[in-house]
């Protein structure tokens, strides 16, 4: 785009008057064709780093993620600015790697988001020499070290696309890097003396907190009525997340739930009210939160343990993208220590775990030895571990390390609309309406509704639309729309959001499955070590959480954050004349009249908000004050 700067094209696409720190320094880097790593905390806005310099220059970026949904979901917001984007990833047809790859080639794509996997696949190296690229992203770039959280052995392989296109400058970003995992990403991607960008891990308006208690549920009500807007709420199965929710809506905050086992249609449903404010606390798995565009979340609470800092970090960093003071707690007893380590255990299987539901999954789908490479199939965990016995709660860690052994690719629930492509010409296609009259209104509607663009590519249609135009049922739509495949006068691939599984390599005989047994028992120690660091932060009150954080992520400082419950519990015992004032102007203030939280802070008006509040919370605690059904406070 002749003529445009950085700046203006940040203008015109999404509509922002000025870049953050330090976004401008890297996409000038990225211009000069330089390689770059760039470490930007949760929020911290790494795709317009890529995807504006992309947008500056001829030719395709060519983007590396792991995470399918976030895949799509960035394809979906450029195609809204106007933007060419494309993605490959596990599920879709040959027809539809065909004509996207040939929509990269011949076409005016700027964006192809490819998995890992794919990168290797002998399609997508077949067609990669023909492509015109700019630039190789590399997103959550983390996942090449094998000391990082989420170790994805495909990633090691990015660096051969240079074999094809040795002149390509390649970005790497994430979010969360260790000095360990840093070097590994500089050393497996074949850096060429690459400009390093590191932003701060400190986060000035995110107050950490932890509270040991007995009764979670008490401290999460108070927590929710203490800090109003947006909250998200964390626990570990999908079953408590339905039950939090319920608890919740029982004492009027209004709240819903979400989990990677409920519908497509559900799961937007739900975050779509939960972004515009029609709910205002999410209780969910860790599946809810990335890619999620949502900057006003005041609160993020976990009620389980996380299980590593680096995961921690990044559920947390949802609160306070706006700038705004913003809350991070864990609440937890002492029995949820033992249940970490327990599930840490579990997580970690042993080699004959992998080989025993390796085997059952070739049963399952009835693979044979050196057949399956590249393979698809729809995934039911319940149905597979029904069928032969299995426990889903053991089986799901082993399906898991079979995916970071780099044998099988597992992809939770992820909407995939029906798609539809002509595959006849003009010509054949009038001669079979002709001859099929019955055929005759559905070809009809499809080429009203979606045009003659059909002969040439994958459009995404809805059949309960052609069903109104029709007046026919849906049913009806897709069984003709399956008919009219297998007489290969189209490709149709009908709609599909349940969890897929993915074959990486030929199936294997389980008794000698290619595994490599020192990496597993090094990622076995790893897990067990940071699992021991994330409860030691957890257990720890003698030094600052944000300190404890940034010394994880290897940057050392000397500054407190002055807002976390370690920071406020010292400025307490310095502090002890504004206590006592402040708890005696509460109690009057109570005394005349009582309120709810934000209109006794408003008639306080204290100094220091973050020390006011713990006072509220001691006094509550202690039993001096009280809330009652509807969150007002009063004298007890």
């Amino acid at each position: 785009m002749v003529g445009d700067t950085p700046i203006s094209v940040l203008q015109k696409y999404w509509g922002y008057s000025q870049f953050r720190l330090p976004q401008q320094a890297i996409i000038e880097a990225a211009l000069a064709n330089q390689d770059v790593l760039a470490l930007l905390p949760t929020g911290g806005g790494k795709s317009i780093c890529f995807q504006v310099p992309a947008l500056l220059q001829d030719g395709i970026c060519l983007v590396v993620t792991p995470l399918i949904a976030l895949m799509q979901d960035q394809v979906k917001q450029l195609k809204s600015r106007g933007i060419e984007a494309w993605a490959l990833h596990s599920g879709m047809t040959y027809g539809q790697l065909d004509t996207v790859l040939d929509n990269c080639i011949y076409g005016k794509a700027k964006f192809l988001y490819v998995s890992p996997e794919r990168l290797q696949t002998d399609l997508f190296r077949a067609r990669l020499a023909k492509m015109n690229l700019s630039l190789l992203a590399v997103d959550e770039a983390h996942c090449i070290s094998q000391w990082g959280h989420d170790f994805r052995p495909p990633y090691l392989q990015i660096h051969t696309v240079r074999e094809v296109h040795p002149n390509l400058p390649i970005m790497a970003l994430t979010a969360s890097a260790t000095p360990e995992v840093k070097k590994d990403i500089l050393l497996h991607l074949q850096l060429r003396s690459p400009a390093q960008f590191q932003k701060s891990f400190a986060r000035e308006n995110l107050s950490f907190l932890v509270r040991k208690t007995e009764n979670k549920e008490k401290k999460l009500l108070e927590a929710l009525q203490r800090v109003p807007g947006a909250a998200i709420v964390y626990v570990r199965s999908r079953k408590a997340t339905e039950t939090v929710a319920k608890m919740l809506s029982r004492k009027n905050i209004s709240a819903t739930f979400y989990h990677a086992g409920l519908t497509h249609a559900l799961r937007t449903e739900r975050q779509d009210a939960w972004i515009s404010g029609a709910i205002r606390v999410m209780v969910a798995t860790n599946a809810f939160g990335m890619g999620i565009d949502k900057a006003d979340v005041r609160t993020v609470i976990h009620l389980d343990i996380p299980e590593d800092i680096e995961s921690y970090y990044q559920e947390a960093g949802r609160a306070g993208r706006d700038g705004r003071r913003s809350y991070a707690a864990i609440l937890y007893h002492q029995a949820d220590i033992e249940n970490l380590r327990t599930k840490t255990e579990i997580a970690n299987p042993e080699l004959r775990e992998l080989k025993k539901v390796y085997q059952a999954l070739a049963n399952y789908y009835q693979l044979a030895t050196g057949s399956g490479l590249g393979e698809s199939f729809d995934f039911d965990l319940e149905d597979l571990t029904t069928r032969f016995s299995l426990k889903p709660l053991e089986v799901y860690p082993v399906l898991k390390k079979l995916e970071e052994e780099g044998l099988i690719q597992l992809s939770e629930g992820f909407y995939r609309p029906s798609q539809v492509r002509l595959l006849a010409d003009h010509k054949r296609l009038y001669e079979f309406q002709v001859a099929n009259a019955r055929f005759d209104p559905l070809i009809k509607a499809l080429l009203r509704l979606y045009g003659a663009e059909l002969f040439s590519d994958y459009l995404i249609i809805s059949e309960s639309q052609l069903a109104r135009a029709l007046k026919w049922r849906s049913l009806e739509v897709s069984h003709l729309l399956g008919e009219l495949k297998r007489l290969q006068l189209l490709d149709y691939v009908p709609a599909n959001d349940r969890p897929s599984l993915t074959y990486l390599t030929p199936r294997q005989d389980a008794a000698h499955l290619a595994v490599d047994h020192a990496r597993m028992q090094a990622r076995r120690k790893l897990h067990l070590a940071n699992m021991e660091k994330m409860i030691a932060y957890t257990e720890q009150d003698h030094r600052c959480r944000m300190q404890v954080i940034q010394d994880y992520f290897g940057e050392q400082t000397v500054t407190t954050c002055g807002i976390c419950d370690v920071c406020l519990a010292r400025k307490k015992k310095d502090n002890l004349d504004a206590l006592k004032d402040y708890e005696s102007q509460i109690l009057f203030v109570l005394g005349q009249k009582p309120q709810p939280v934000d209109e006794l802070e408003q008639a306080v008006a204290p100094k220091d908000h973050e020390l006011f509040m713990e006072v509220l919370r001691d006094m509550v605690d202690h039993g001096k004050i009280k809330y009652d059904a509807f969150w007002v406070l009063s004298v007890a």
